[in-house]
């Protein structure tokens, strides 16, 4: 499978070596890393190249990298059908550029960007309806990013009261949480059934 994989980067780079910055096999599948600027023409090439044939787009996802200058890695999936081989394309982009968005090519792709824009605020030009997906209209920030909180910046509910949604800033109150101490990682100074064998 990997000796297949390695003559398709090879193919791939003599074809479209403008386009190819890096490719590796791991873990069966191979991975070409492209440029901003040869996004589209790479992945046209791979659709409609005989020896390719990569017609299913399967995934678009991103990997956030705060601590580098491009922070964002743009991640797609493809799938031959043809071939039964799969490739990943991976583009860097900084967080102030937007990625060429690839619905001309795969329509299917519409799905893909937005949830990708929703999770982490990447910007793809010429997507017909960029908007959030996966969270709320008055949703602020991208839960997938690095600096994201795990607690979030607002907390929804429903309130009875005032007989709507309302939301509020995120309060930890200590009061939520219950101490019985039955559990040994709680601190508990006692032995529980069962614990006294480890202690011979």
């Amino acid at each position: 499978m990997s000796e297949a994989l390695n003559e398709l980067a090879g193919l791939i780079a003599l074809k479209r070596p403008d386009a190819v910055l890096s490719s590796e096999v791991a873990f069966g599948e191979l991975t070409v890393t492209t440029a901003r600027s040869e996004l589209e023409g790479l992945i046209e090439f791979l659709r409609d190249d005989t020896a390719c044939r990569f017609s299913s787009l399967v995934d678009i996802t991103a990997i956030d990298r705060p601590e580098r200058a491009a922070r964002f890695d743009v991640v797609y999936h493809f799938l031959s059908m043809y071939r039964n081989q799969r490739i990943r394309v991976k583009v860097a982009v900084r967080e102030d550029e937007m990625v060429p968005s690839i619905i001309p090519l795969h329509p299917s792709a519409n799905w893909f960007e937005r949830e990708v824009f929703d999770m982490f605020g990447i910007l793809f030009s010429g997507h017909p309806d960029l908007r959030r997906l996966l969270t709320d209209y008055g949703f602020r920030g991208h839960p997938l990013r690095k600096d994201f909180p795990t607690t979030g910046y607002v907390e929804v509910r429903y309130d009875e009261a005032q007989k709507r949604v309302v939301y509020e800033p995120v309060k930890l109150v200590q009061e939520y949480r219950q101490f019985d101490f039955m559990s040994p990682w709680e601190g508990a100074e006692y032995i529980l059934p069962g614990d006294q064998k480890a202690a011979k």
